[in-house]
């Protein structure tokens, strides 16, 4: 039986305004951000407007004449352009602006494609402004939150983490829902039998009820996960020490590729943003003294709603609670900069700035030919000392990474004696498990053994060679 085909691509256009504050080249790595964020969420960006503006527009975000280009291009006209500005300068802007508008939507008719069906702007708006413009170009208005919240909803898979955003979801709509009450008209606010109320409203009224209902529910589901989880936690801590390492950073800077050639496991690893929401834990290969396990956290974002870090922290707490953190950061983004503000303004948030950090440059090998890379690799280590530059594909940078790893925890570890009697030979295996042994001699009673290990470990191993 032929396989169905994949449904086809839902048109967007990208919409923004520049304001003076905002250089271009900030500008420019924002709106790629913002495509590759539709591309997420299936979207096929068709066209991008933008605006040069002091403040953005209170009724509609865009300015009125960039909004008529923007419905011209939506709606696929081919009307006149309407000049808002009498200046010559501003009649030329206007009409390039429609002529392009005209262009983009012609282009659109000769590929024989649908309309658009959505505008993505580049920045989070109020809903009054969100209405209003979707009113005047035709069709939906996601704002740069929403379009977040949508892939975080589409890409949760655990329970906790399905629950972390219905709750930023709920608390997004309930202000639209106020808004959307308010644009009912005199006909939603007439008295009706029930309290006086409007229709309307009372509708409305109802609907904040029960997201206020739901919201407090989630988070009575929560506080179950976070009791669940932290009796995991501490079961791992009791048993396998507190040699833990979370990988950190922007989101598609290639965390997962890296837990996956750190720890040998089958973690998705996906081209797209905010492919991993899920905390995933895995131990690292080969295994040594401390056992080591590495954590790979969910991606962190410019601009990411505040409802969602507050939502994600005890996602997030793996990495508050690390020994060691790798910030991870894509060398091959000419806006790594900006990816280091936006993770260490997160870090400070969830109250892991202080968790000792080694900078990790990842995806060295997308970056032009050999030359360009030694070039960028020098001045990375120049600007940052003791950062690491390395591609996760490359088997001798994951093995240096991982040495490096390893010596970081190796400065905790002492040097101790250890007597093993011949009748407690069954701690043998817990010894070797929890010790790097340096030499072993025997003895008629027992072997003695000169290990390093924790001394939390070396404790709980003196303790349990004198009981048996």
């Amino acid at each position: 039986m032929p396989r169905a085909a994949p449904p086809k691509p839902k048109h967007a256009v990208i919409a923004a305004v520049q304001l003076p504050s905002v250089s271009d080249a900030e500008f420019a790595s924002s709106l790629s951000e913002l495509g590759e964020l539709a591309s997420t969420l299936g979207f096929e960006v068709v066209a991008t407007l933008t605006q040069k503006r002091t403040s953005f527009d209170a009724a509609a975000y865009l300015g009125t004449g960039k909004r008529q280009e923007l419905r011209l291009l939506v709606q696929g006209e081919a009307a006149e352009e309407e000049d808002e500005a009498p200046s010559v300068t501003e009649k030329r802007t206007a009409r390039h602006g429609a002529v392009a508008a005209r262009e983009a939507a012609k282009a659109l008719a000769e590929a024989d494609q649908k309309r658009v069906a959505y505008v993505l702007v580049d920045h989070e708006i109020s809903p009054s402004q969100a209405r209003n413009l979707e009113n005047e170009v035709g069709c939906e208005v996601l704002d740069r939150t929403m379009v977040i919240l949508e892939i975080f909803h589409r890409h949760a898979r655990s329970n906790a983490a399905r629950a972390q955003v219905e709750i930023a979801r709920l608390r997004y709509l309930a202000p639209r829902l106020r808004e959307a009450a308010k644009l009912a008209g005199p006909q939603g606010r007439q008295r009706s039998g029930v309290g006086g109320r409007g229709a309307g409203e009372g509708a409305g009224e109802a609907d904040r009820a029960k997201i206020r209902d739901r919201i407090a529910e989630l988070q009575r589901e929560l506080i179950a996960f976070d009791l669940e989880r932290q009796t995991q936690r501490a079961r791992r801590l009791a048993s396998q020490g507190l040699a833990r390492v979370a990988l950190i950073g922007y989101t598609n800077a290639g965390k997962s590729t890296l837990m996956r050639a750190l720890t040998g496991s089958e973690v998705l690893v996906a081209n797209k943003l905010f492919a991993t929401l899920d905390t995933t834990v895995r131990a690292l290969v080969p295994d040594g003294v401390p056992r080591v396990l590495v954590s790979d956290t969910v991606g962190f974002i410019k601009n990411l709603p505040h409802d969602l870090v507050a939502s994600f922290k005890s996602t997030l707490e793996e990495a508050a609670e690390a020994s060691l953190l790798l910030q991870v950061i894509d060398a091959s983004d000419p806006g790594y900069q900006r990816q280091i503000e936006v993770t260490e303004k997160v870090l400070e948030e969830i109250e892991a700035a202080k968790v000792p950090r080694v900078r990790v440059f990842n995806k060295i090998d997308q970056v032009g030919d050999a030359r360009t890379q030694k070039l960028l690799a020098a001045e990375l280590r120049a600007q940052y000392p003791r950062c690491i530059v390395m591609s996760a594909v490359n088997a001798d940078d994951v093995a240096k990474l991982h040495k490096s790893i390893r010596a970081f925890f190796a400065r905790k570890l002492v040097k101790a004696e250890l007597f093993l009697p011949w009748s407690a030979q069954q701690l043998r295996g817990e010894l070797f498990a929890n010790c790097e042994v340096l030499e072993e001699r025997a003895e008629n009673d027992g072997a003695h053994f000169s290990v390093r290990g924790e001394r939390k470990a070396l404790k709980v191993l003196r303790e349990r060679i004198e009981q048996a």
